[in-house]
């Protein structure tokens, strides 16, 4: 069920596009489910210690050294 606002705006974009509501939804549904991994990250994420511990915050810093 969708509110109706956004029904009508989903029939909007889609006869915009020049398909119907349901092609939209599944290509929809289809990209929220491939942004979603299910699988952990690998357990030596984060795990890493050494000199640069904040290497993300100065990336740019880091790069111009010679």
């Amino acid at each position: 069920m969708l509110p109706d606002s956004y029904w009508l705006a989903l029939k909007e974009v889609a006869q915009r596009q020049g398909r119907n509501p349901s092609e939209v939804i599944r290509e929809a549904v289809a990209a929220y489910v491939a942004g979603r991994s299910s699988a952990p990250l690998p357990s030596f994420v984060g795990a890493a210690s050494g000199k640069f511990k904040d290497i993300a915050s100065q990336a740019d810093a880091r790069l111009q050294e010679p």
